[in-house]
């Protein structure tokens, strides 16, 4: 019997054998890992909320573990552009993307079809944070509250921009249109700098943009903020009411940032990014930094930014669906 089994003990050392061939490059991928140049795909235009997180980002993890991390912008069609591109990159860890609830929330359902699919496309790495919109308009303008603006919207036609169709600050704008009764013209742009700059020469009349985008401008005196559309004030703009302060209860709206790669990279190598991102996110210089956005910073694993992706997609799927918006 012994005899016997000695073709089968073969057999299935060799098997062994093989299995740790195929799984000995990826391990020892993962303990060289990065030996090359990290490409974050960015899929909206320089100088907005996502593309500013991204750098932040990926300098802090550049000084702390001195990886190079090429900040790449592939803007288009809602963000769909760059996570298509990012989703059919090779799954070696090197091409990731930061994700966002515009292109992995709200566009799987607003739009027919996407070239991708949010749920199964990507592996999820880490979470990053949520962030408010914020409510503004041109500092030209005589508006200095929500009501006054909404006063104004009745008397006449006015357009609102957003970082294009699908955005948070779309959906929001058509959600805030039905409550206040009153018509509104969608002006998308690709990605928020160029609707801001529109915003401040009074080409569009208002924008809910994210807080990154428009702190400095409203510091700067260039924009007036006339409500976040959190639960509760921010601590960098105070003096700035909520929408539900404003008359509009039932607020408390964010959106998000993630980091993701391409469906198939090996887990030893999303767990090494996770680890990194969340080291650097609880880092005092990048968290002070990001709070001083009024970036809430999350920290959690892999699956727990794939469960709350999940549950994401079906908030936004509702939220779709009573706003009424329609791509542009």
């Amino acid at each position: 019997m012994t005899a016997n089994l000695l073709p089968s003990l073969r057999r299935f050392g060799g098997l062994l054998i093989a299995l740790a061939a195929i799984a000995f490059p990826w391990h020892a991928q993962s303990q060289s890992y990065p030996a090359k140049p990290i490409h974050l795909i960015v899929p909206n235009p320089p100088g907005g909320g996502t593309d500013t997180l991204a750098r932040l980002l990926a300098s802090r993890l550049t000084d702390r573990l001195g990886w190079q991390i090429i900040v790449e912008n592939r803007p288009g069609a809602g963000g769909n552009v760059g996570l298509d591109f990012a989703a059919k990159s090779m799954p070696d860890g090197y091409t990731i993307v930061i994700g966002e609830t515009s292109n992995l929330a709200i566009n799987p359902t607003l739009f027919a079809n996407i070239p991708y699919d949010a749920a199964t496309s990507f592996a999820p790495i880490a979470l990053i944070g949520r962030v408010p919109l914020i409510l503004v308009v041109s500092a030209a303008t005589p508006y200095d509250s929500v009501a006054s603006l909404a006063r104004a919207a009745k008397n006449r036609r006015m357009s609102y921009a957003t970082a294009g169709s699908g955005t948070v600050g779309h959906l929001v704008s058509e959600l805030w249109r039905r409550e206040a009764g009153i018509e509104l013209l969608h002006v998308p742009y690709k990605g928020a700098q160029p609707g801001l700059t529109d915003l401040m020469s009074g080409q569009v009349d208002l924008f809910f943009a994210s807080v990154p985008a428009t702190t400095a401008l409203i510091k700067g005196g260039k924009l007036r903020a006339l409500a976040v559309t959190s639960g509760e004030r921010i601590p960098t703009l105070p003096d700035v009411p909520t929408l539900n302060e404003s008359g509009y209860p039932g607020h408390d709206i964010a959106a998000w940032y993630g980091v993701l790669a391409p469906a198939g990279t090996p887990k030893e190598i999303v767990t090494v990014l996770n680890a990194q991102i969340n080291a650097a996110l609880a880092d005092d210089t990048l968290r002070k930094r990001l709070e001083s956005d009024s970036v809430i910073v999350r920290l959690g694993s892999p699956d727990d930014f794939s469960r709350f992706m999940s549950s994401e997609r079906e908030l936004w799927a509702r939220a779709v669906k009573q706003s009424g918006a329609k791509v542009d």
